[in-house]
């Protein structure tokens, strides 16, 4: 990204207690590896899919699970296993964020694909479905968008829009851990045309507690 003739300083930063990002985390390489494994998995036992809300309607972005699978608004049992590799790269995530590990042991990821064309985006939520305190991690792959990362305590404001670009690191954890947030833009065609990718893609790591 460049602002006139010189490049735009994206320097790590806090932007809630607990909740870091971390620019241009992922290098070029491990952005292609990542796009290439999550085609994989989406030829997998469970590819990606609109997930239906309880109430009737579809969510815009498209998903798959790696581990205990997600659905509205609990886990079950999955059935595509997660690579102990990744569960590894959200270890090393959390030691660029916060200055160690502590330990995490995620056991599900949670594949989001945007399709920009089709103006898929992500109302503002919270990840609490999981039994476990322990940090989200999040990875950005593709598109630029807007990542809106709010309060703990309603939708609304306070909040504070954050623009991830392909290979950004986003973690939230401690008192931010259950933040509402969401992704309310996509800007399409803003993927480096290298990474072969159309949209954007988000690996969220996360401990469930469970069993």
């Amino acid at each position: 990204m460049t602002e006139g003739l010189f490049p735009v300083e994206r320097a790590r930063a806090e932007v809630a207690p607990g909740a870091v990002h971390v620019p241009g985390w992922l290098s070029a390489e491990r952005q292609r590896e990542l796009v290439a494994a999550c085609r994989e998995w989406g030829r997998g036992p469970v590819p990606f899919q609109h997930t239906v809300l309880p109430g009737g309607g579809v969510m815009s972005v498209q998903t798959l699970c790696l581990g205990w699978r997600w659905e509205p608004y609990r886990y079950v049992p999955g059935t595509a296993e997660l690579p102990a590799w990744l569960a590894g790269l959200g270890r090393e995530a959390l030691v660029a964020a916060y200055g160690e590990h502590g330990g995490y042991a995620p056991d599900t990821a949670l594949v989001n694909f945007y399709d920009a064309g089709a103006g898929a985006k992500m109302g503002m939520h919270r990840d609490r479905e999981e039994r476990s305190g322990a940090p989200v991690v999040s990875l950005s792959l593709g598109d630029t968008c807007v990542f809106r990362f709010g309060n703990t305590e309603n939708r609304g404001r306070p909040y504070t829009d954050v623009e991830l670009v392909s290979g950004d690191l986003f973690v939230f954890g401690g008192p931010s851990r259950f933040a509402y947030h969401g992704v309310p833009k996509v800007y399409g065609g803003t993927a480096d045309p290298a990474l072969g990718l159309a949209g954007r893609l988000n690996i969220t790591l996360r401990e469930t507690g469970l069993s």
